[in-house]
């Protein structure tokens, strides 16, 4: 009797392990980053101004994750400044939760094109990061720079799975005109609103 105690309790441990990669993925809150803001610009060319993207881009977002569920929170709603330190608290205060934050980049080599992902923090930071750029590569049909590690600041400090999302090149006349589109924008959120749902099925 011990014997078949002992295999019943070591076959609900193993079911446990092999739950554990699900529960990992439960979450039902999406902090939303819309990098930049106030005094803030970001990156700009002309009267093109990355955090009025960025703000556009992340309203757009948490529209889609509403309509989908999710329990949203915004870092910044309108044109205001928020310190990194800031966007980071802001993230921690939720455990159940993932943190999305949204930018368009900048070189000076104006012909540098194309959408990268970026994480540091985890694994779970990893898998959700390539799961964003394979959905909004072929959302757009833009140049696939790939997801990355970087230690930017608010990926870097967060406690739950975090990426940094780069929506094309402010100083690439092509993308620059393709982002100045209403269209254009809200194809990226809707690729990024469905890659974190697809993330959330995959545990």
């Amino acid at each position: 009797m011990r014997t078949i105690f002992n295999r019943i309790l070591a076959l609900a441990a193993i079911s446990l392990l092999s739950a554990a990669p699900a529960e990992a993925r439960y979450f039902k809150t999406v902090v939303i980053d819309a990098g930049h803001g106030g005094h803030d610009k970001g990156a700009q060319w002309g009267q093109v101004y990355e955090k009025h993207l960025c703000l556009d881009t992340a309203t757009r977002l948490e529209a889609y994750l509403k309509s989908m569920g999710f329990r949203t929170v915004m870092t910044r709603s309108s044109d205001n400044f928020v310190s990194l330190p800031g966007r980071v608290s802001i993230a921690n205060r939720y455990s159940d939760a993932i943190f999305v934050s949204v930018h368009y980049n900048f070189t000076w080599n104006r012909d540098a094109c194309g959408l990268e992902t970026f994480y540091c923090n985890s694994t779970e930071s990893q898998t959700l990061a390539q799961y964003v750029q394979q959905n909004i590569c072929r959302k757009v049909r833009a140049t696939d720079r790939h997801s990355k590690f970087a230690r930017f600041y608010v990926i870097r400090h967060t406690k739950i799975p975090a990426v940094l999302v780069e929506c094309g090149f402010v100083s690439n006349t092509s993308e620059r005109n393709r982002m100045k589109t209403a269209a254009y924008r809200d194809s990226l959120a809707k690729g990024i609103a469905e890659s974190v749902m697809r993330y959330r099925k995959s545990g």
